[in-house]
């Protein structure tokens, strides 16, 4: 058994296509599928069903796509081990983020990256929370900035960074019609506004949804989308407000007319973690990451006071 077969078998599941799966690992197709078959013939089992076109993976196909993509990963790892000793560590570090923590990556990529100057970094953000974990076990990524509850931490190691208190973002018009004194707002304010908010899927918006169901508050936001700026733009207009991490801040000042103010009663949080696959030795990339991030001490950056622009001193 070869790698090169293992790598054409993953990209016809992946792909599940011959042609496109030939064409991505630049062979012809006749070289991949005689490959694929020779595989067959080592292991005396059908892997794919095969008709006019490609019909599925057989059951022992199934076993094998998770036993190859881990094989492959750890090949992978292994080379990039190897260069590392030679001359620190290269190649490019595959990490994936949600909306909530990808304003925040700048501060633990730019530590790795001063450690490792010779590595790069290729972030995917803007994934669902289950595509992100998905990619994560399936070895697309190699580390992971996100939320990660109990139930979700199966096959990973997972690592907790900081915690994340939430803000209603609020036009200066709207703070003054509920008169507050104390520089904050209830959920239940919340709740009586034109609401726009990330969408279901965003671990984000679970949360704050949740938050809401528990105090017995009915929410149904006017607007929803899957971006960070559109999010801020339409509170920027000035017609709606949202929920956001305090964290969000840092990276994205609060400008124009809009304010940040507390949500209280309940003062909801939540933890984010950093997470490779809990496979050993796996990506030395990955734990170099996992180290730079976690020696930053988050939680005391984030309380520090926010920098101000010079035109506001």
């Amino acid at each position: 058994m070869l790698f090169r077969q293992l790598e054409y078998f993953v990209a016809v599941a992946r792909e599940r296509h011959f042609a496109r799966a030939a064409e991505s690992c630049y062979v012809s197709q006749p070289a991949l599928s005689a490959a694929i078959a020779k595989l067959e013939r080592e292991l005396n089992v059908t892997l794919i069903n095969r008709g006019h076109t490609y019909q599925g993976l057989t059951a022992e196909g199934e076993r094998l796509v998770v036993w190859a993509k881990r094989i492959l990963a750890e090949q992978e790892a292994f080379k990039a081990e190897v260069a590392a000793v030679q001359s620190g560590i290269t190649g490019t570090l595959r990490l994936g983020t949600d909306p909530t923590a990808s304003t925040t990556l700048a501060l633990p990529v730019a530590a790795f990256c001063s450690a490792h100057p010779l590595a790069k970094v290729q972030v995917r953000s803007r994934l669902s929370t289950k595509e992100l974990h998905r990619q994560l076990r399936d070895f697309e990524l190699d580390v992971a900035i996100a939320h990660f509850d109990p139930y979700d931490q199966e096959g990973l190691q997972v690592v907790p960074l900081y915690q994340e208190r939430y803000m209603l973002l609020v036009s200066e018009r709207t703070v003054d019609q509920f008169k507050s004194t104390t520089g904050s707002l209830t959920w239940a304010d919340a709740a009586q506004l034109p609401l726009a908010l990330l969408t279901p899927d965003m671990r984000i918006r679970q949360i704050v949804d949740k938050v809401f169901v528990d105090k017995g508050l009915e929410v149904t936001p006017q607007v929803e989308t899957d971006s960070i700026a559109s999010l801020y733009a339409h509170v920027g207009g000035g017609e709606w407000a949202s929920i956001v991490p305090h964290t969000w801040l840092r990276a994205m000042p609060v400008v124009g007319r809009a304010r940040a103010l507390p949500l209280v009663d309940p003062a909801a949080g939540a933890q984010v973690s950093v997470a490779i696959h809990a496979g050993t030795p796996g990506s030395v990339a990955a734990r170099a990451f996992v180290s730079a991030a976690t020696a930053l001490n988050l939680d005391e950056v984030f309380e520090q006071p926010m920098p101000v622009p010079e035109r506001a001193r």
